[in-house]
């Protein structure tokens, strides 16, 4: 039997908006892949890596993309003698949102992309490569 509607609605609603300050033992971290069974290889700010799990409430609920950012608490799983470091308590799906909270780390800053204004005729995406009989002329 399927989850009720307003568990997965209720738990889409809680990633969208961030907290307003984290403890001592929850940081922000970049999952790098999935390692099965609602477990997950991140990368903390600091470059160290752990393997985390996915709290009970998100579970076939939210997927986790790799790349994305997730708020993992390491105090949840300390009494645990394994090598699970922490659980995975919050998904960052509205990165923007998230990012402009003082206590968002610096290493994983978004990075503005600006193109700035590009020629038509200096662009060569999208084109084929010059014919024989031009090279020629």
């Amino acid at each position: 039997m399927p989850k009720p509607r307003r568990n997965i609605q209720s738990a889409a609603e809680e990633t969208i908006t961030p907290p307003a300050d984290l403890t001592p033992t929850q940081r922000i971290c970049r999952v790098r892949s999935a390692a099965g069974n609602n477990l997950y290889q991140v990368t903390c700010p600091d470059a160290s890596k752990l393997l985390v799990e996915l709290a009970q409430r998100f579970r076939s609920t939210i997927w986790i993309r790799r790349g994305g950012f997730v708020l993992v608490d390491t105090a949840t799983l300390a009494d645990r003698d394994n090598k699970i470091g922490g659980e995975i308590i919050n998904i960052v799906r509205d990165e923007k949102q998230w990012a402009k909270m003082s206590w968002w780390p610096a290493e994983f800053k978004l990075v503005r992309r600006d193109y700035g204004d590009s020629d038509d005729e200096d662009s060569k995406v999208g084109q084929l490569p010059p014919s024989d009989s031009e090279d020629e002329g």
